[in-house]
């Protein structure tokens, strides 16, 4: 016979809880180990930084970079300046969004190759290249909400990657 006393009942719900609290404090403890591991193996702190260098951590970007450093934009602008957006929230998203999809892709090798910049990634672009050139292409800038205008690197693929 088991013993159902009110106390044996709160002792066997205290044991139960220290189980779950200690499963809990492990599963946690591997997390943040891993993680942390994870970050420092991956040179995750480079990526907090404008360093151009950080973005050639993953073998992929080589080329990149390598034509960054031939193009016309070297001296006056990082990646940061064209691939993020100029506010410090949207730099801060856009920087955690692209962060977390390149490295999932460059995990499970899910990518094309060479890689491409998506769709919203290019209106990032085309925002930085207007950020800094407004005052020289404000007559070609559209009038309208809903007018169309190309692209600038429509015209200039090679002024931020240069010989690609």
């Amino acid at each position: 016979m088991s013993d159902l006393s009110p106390e044996s009942v709160v002792r066997n719900a205290r044991g139960h809880w220290r189980w779950q609290v200690w499963l809990l404090a492990c599963a946690l403890g591997s997390m943040i180990g891993l993680g942390g591991f994870t970050f420092e193996y991956g040179g995750g702190a480079s990526y907090l930084s404008n360093d151009p260098v950080a973005c050639k951590n993953c073998h992929i970007m080589q080329g990149h970079f390598d034509s960054w450093q031939k193009s016309s934009h070297h001296a006056v602008a990082t990646c940061n300046d064209c691939h993020l957006p100029h506010d410090f929230l949207g730099k801060w998203f856009t920087k955690a969004d692209n962060g977390l999809l390149h490295s999932w892709a460059f995990t499970t090798g899910d990518f094309h190759e060479p890689i491409q910049i998506k769709p919203r990634n290019r209106l990032v672009t085309q925002g930085a290249c207007l950020h800094c050139h407004r005052e020289l292409v404000h007559h070609m800038l559209p009038t309208g909400p809903y007018a169309d205008m190309l692209d600038c690197i429509h015209c200039h693929a090679a002024v931020g990657h240069a010989h690609r």
